[in-house]
């Protein structure tokens, strides 16, 4: 699929509620006029972006994410979305909306829930320049789906974003909590609120509606590199500790022999995968002082704390400990 973004009918919808003629909307980003009246529909990037744009221009909103929150409906339906809804807490909503959120587009979701609590990060394709109202609309999109969970006033331990918004004060008081700029996307829950139950789960519907979700995906799988397959199956078993290239091969329904095969084409191995992807996972979770060398470890998926420092020494030239003073410091 490459960059592209999907765009559900019900965007019409959302627009309408948000007192903005959709027919403009489209004709200013340059797309057609009737895009919102069949099925869903997939733009590149760029057009993806332009919409945003276009929608910033003719709502001419100072807080638009906000309005988009408190407009949001039903109608307004998105796969990953309605995923969350049927969780039974935040974790598990997380997890499956990591899982399922390609199925809306190329934006990758880190879901990290350990002992200082969850959080949920947001990584868009290499090179890529979401506005800041999308980027705050779906980091909004958490606290509201916390909030409407669970039926509680939910508010996140932090939420870090790249650009910080110029009407800051305005989105702090909606989330109960200061917004920091860093050089990611996330916003953090304490383990108590991750963990409260949701008073919208329903796993009947759940299970009943995961096949399509998985039949949607596999339609999109298919057209990945086998590479960035292995690399998304890896950010979700590393944890529970499964590392082996049989139990990749396995999520993927190949043998490990097809599964070399397949990464020798394009030009990289098993191995030289596991090893970035730990490394940048490691990075990341260095970033949290909460976390010890040894829930790191844990975290990538070594035995011993011992074998992590030495891999890490490896991969970085330092120790984790060197790089954490020079992350925070930086």
């Amino acid at each position: 699929m490459g960059n592209r973004y999907a765009l559900e009918p019900g965007v019409r919808a959302l627009l309408i509620d948000l007192g903005v003629s959709p027919t403009a909307v489209l004709r200013r980003a340059g797309l057609r006029p009737d895009l919102l009246a069949g099925g869903p529909v997939w733009l590149s990037q760029d057009e993806f972006f332009g919409l945003w744009r276009a929608l910033e221009a003719e709502a001419d909103h100072p807080n638009l994410p906000l309005l988009i929150e408190e407009k949001l409906s039903p109608e307004v339906f998105a796969p990953a979305l309605f995923a969350a809804m049927m969780s039974p807490d935040l974790n598990t909503a997380a997890r499956r909306v990591a899982v399922y959120k390609k199925l809306i587009g190329p934006l990758h979701m880190r879901v990290d829930a350990g002992p200082a609590g969850t959080t949920i990060g947001f990584e868009w394709p290499v090179g890529a320049h979401p506005p800041t109202t999308m980027v705050m609309t779906e980091l909004l999109s958490w606290v509201a789906m916390a909030r409407i969970g669970t039926r509680r006033h939910v508010e996140p331990a932090r939420l870090a974003m790249r650009e910080v918004p110029e009407n800051v004060t305005a989105y702090e008081e909606m989330i109960g909590a200061p917004i920091e700029q860093a050089d990611t996307h996330a916003v953090a829950f304490s383990v108590a609120d991750a963990e409260r139950p949701f008073m919208t789960a329903n796993d009947a519907i759940w299970n009943t509606f995961e096949p399509q979700l998985r039949r949607r995906l596999a339609d999109i799988d298919v057209e990945a590199p086998t590479s960035e397959r292995v690399r998304a199956i890896l950010l979700e078993i590393l944890p529970v500790g499964r590392t082996t290239v049989a139990e990749v091969a396995a999520e993927l329904a190949v043998s490990s022999r097809t599964l070399h095969r397949q990464l020798k084409s394009e030009g990289t191995g098993f191995q030289e995968i596991l090893n970035s992807t730990r490394a940048q996972l490691a990075r990341h979770y260095l970033r949290d002082p909460a976390l010890t060398a040894a829930d790191i470890a844990f975290l990538l998926g070594y035995e011993e704390t011992s074998s992590f420092y030495r891999a890490f020494h490896n991969w970085t030239g330092e120790t984790p400990d060197q790089t954490r003073s020079a992350l925070v410091n930086g």
